[in-house]
């Protein structure tokens, strides 16, 4: 099998909006063949960060994006199908299909089980999340991958965190930010 493309990453909130100046977003993503192995931390000022506590159960749900989410999204170079992929801090999760720019949201079959690991210390927010590629894509298909985050903050607010924000609104599903190449 051939060696694993990767990445390193970090990510930028939009138009410089940072509930706080010391929080720091970054991470790796990688591909051997079918599976994409992605890893986040957060760190730095977490405190001010709204958190969800862990759940014992975590279950795959709709609208994680309300509230602190990591997301990641691809598609194969020159298609228009894309996939999006919400971790929760809280263990909830969705991975979900379109069929081109926001249109055809539909679940992504065949996965029932949660996708993510969450470790949580004093000043760092860790998640590890090792994925088997959906069956449409072949192993050897170039990918073009973006990686984005909204955070929440204690008294509510939202900012967007992506590669690259290069529309006029926060905007994770533009293609323009798939920016990675696996």
């Amino acid at each position: 099998m051939p060696a694993p493309l990767r990445h390193g990453f970090e990510l930028l909130p939009f138009g410089g909006e940072c509930p706080s100046p010391d929080l720091r977003l970054e991470g790796e993503v990688s591909r051997q063949g079918p599976h994409l192995r992605l890893r986040y931390r957060l760190d730095g000022a977490i405190e001010t960060v709204q958190l969800p506590p862990p759940m014992a159960s975590p279950t795959r749900q709709d609208g994680l994006w309300r509230t602190t989410c990591f997301e990641c999204f691809w598609g194969i170079a020159g298609e228009r199908p894309y996939w999006e992929l919400n971790l929760s801090p809280a263990g909830h999760w969705n991975l979900y299909r379109l069929e081109d720019y926001r249109l055809g949201l539909r679940p992504e079959s065949g996965y029932d089980q949660p996708l993510h690991r969450v470790s949580q210390g004093d000043s760092v927010l860790s998640m590890d999340l090792d994925l088997s590629l959906p069956a449409p894509i072949p192993p050897e298909a170039p990918l073009e991958v973006a990686i984005a985050a909204v955070i929440e903050d204690r008294r509510g607010q939202l900012s967007y965190w992506a590669l690259a924000h290069p529309g006029a609104e926060p905007d994770f599903h533009h293609r323009d930010a798939f920016l990675l190449r696996l």
